[in-house]
């Protein structure tokens, strides 16, 4: 049997012709796909009438904007036999503009999103992944009175983003102007599209990120420390590879632990402005003795200039003995009130907000990560807490936060050398 062209919920999308009409779906649900199908099918159907029409696509990047272009709009155009001119055109004085423009002067274009090139123009609008755009209350302030012409169309389109942006006002407000279509995972495969529901779970494995990105949810990420969008930015598949080792000057955050919690150790080397994160090393019911040997192997392997251990509880001991092998100057123990907790996690997420961390791309990194939430004490003043489960109680979060806040207070560190073989310097270049 032949899969339709379209699944119902699409014709449905497409069938409502609404001024203002906004689409909340499910990822991987064709929803780019469905919304430039649109935008073709009215500057066709202006094209035969003699009349112009004009779109414009607002992408969250313009990678994305190329995409939404290719395979979107031109894919329609070639199925439809149009003929069709592309271009990339100037649009702002550092902004490229993908264009594809018809025979009678209609057009189609889209390009990376920002409050200023929402300014001055006078056509339909696409907000492609609305929710994810940087600022997009700004952007919306911007663009509403290009639409305020009468006849024009505004399609806003989006996977949630947490809560409490304009993506989320438009879905949820009781008095919105706008048609709004929801769209889950669930629903789409009601409707026929070929997908495996559990495989897609599985291959999550984050309850949080799957109520959002395939059930459409607003998860209130104002709780989470980190969000995964901010996580995400930061990975890279060169990181955690202690073969990519250069001999930089490195710092490392030790996270203790006994029974059932991970003790982690983060390796974190300086290249420039940047930390990468060389290894991630984590150890499950191991004795100190166990524990504090493989510290020793890393203090041997690299150039190790400061490390911040945590010495709270069960980590007096440890700590204490390790300041004896490498000495106080190189070795700081950190007691986690909760002003010194909110103090290294601000130190983690200015990293991150920066662009100054690499990390990889591990989904348990990336949940133990997201997993720290921010909630309000009994006195007013933000409290970090995390939820303990079988993976760990954020040991790797704060593995990491040590080692960022090692990175700020190096300034009385010793000179020390590496027994490890170094890379050329040319590495060093690479990811400078």
């Amino acid at each position: 049997m032949t899969a339709p062209i379209l699944y119902p919920y699409q014709r449905c999308y497409l069938a409502d012709t609404a001024r203002f009409k906004a689409g909340m779906w499910s990822r991987q649900t064709g929803k780019t796909f469905t919304t430039t199908l649109e935008a073709v099918l009215d500057v066709l159907e202006a094209e035969a009438a003699g009349r112009v029409s004009r779109w414009t696509i607002l992408s969250v990047s313009q990678a994305r904007a190329i995409d939404a272009m290719d395979s979107g709009v031109k894919l329609h155009l070639r199925a439809f036999k149009a003929a069709f001119e592309a271009l990339q055109m100037p649009f702002d004085a550092d902004e490229l503009a993908q264009v594809v423009r018809l025979p009678g002067g209609s057009y189609i274009r889209a390009i990376a999103s920002k409050p200023s090139t929402a300014r001055g123009m006078s056509d339909n609008l696409i907000l492609d992944e609305f929710a994810h755009h940087q600022d997009n209350r700004a952007i919306w302030t911007a663009l509403l009175p290009v639409v305020s012409k009468p006849g024009l169309k505004l399609r806003v389109i989006s996977t949630p983003n947490g809560c409490g942006d304009k993506f989320h006002e438009i879905m949820t407000a009781s008095d919105s102007i706008f048609s709004r279509h929801v769209v889950t995972i669930h629903d789409a495969v009601a409707d026929g599209l070929p997908r495996d529901v559990a495989e897609l779970r599985r291959a999550m494995a984050d309850p949080e990120a799957w109520a959002q990105e395939f059930e459409c949810q607003f998860v209130d990420a104002a709780a989470a420390w980190l969000p995964y969008e901010l996580i995400g930015a930061c990975e890279s598949l060169e990181a955690g590879l202690p073969e990519r080792y250069a001999g930089g000057p490195c710092l490392v955050g030790m996270d203790f632990a006994a029974r059932g919690d991970l003790t982690v150790i983060a390796v974190l080397e300086e290249v420039g402005d940047v930390l990468w994160c060389r290894e991630l090393i984590e150890l499950r019911r191991v004795s100190f003795a166990e524990q504090l040997a493989e510290l020793d192997r890393v203090m041997r392997d690299y150039r190790v200039v400061r490390a911040a251990l945590d010495q709270t509880g069960l980590g007096e001991m440890p700590v204490e003995e390790a300041k004896r092998r490498h000495g106080s100057l190189r070795v700081e123990g950190v007691l986690f009130s909760p002003a010194r907790k909110l103090d290294l996690a601000t130190a983690l997420k200015q990293r991150l907000e920066d662009r100054a961390l690499r990390i990889p791309p591990r989904p348990e990194l990336r949940a133990d990560l997201h997993t720290v939430k921010r909630e309000m004490g009994a006195t007013g003043a933000p409290r970090l807490v995390a939820e303990r489960t079988e993976a760990g109680h954020a040991d790797r979060f704060w593995a990491l936060a040590l080692a960022c806040a090692a990175a700020g207070a190096r300034g009385d560190a010793p000179t020390v050398a590496t027994r490890r073989p170094r890379e050329t310097r040319a590495l060093l270049e690479t990811y400078a």
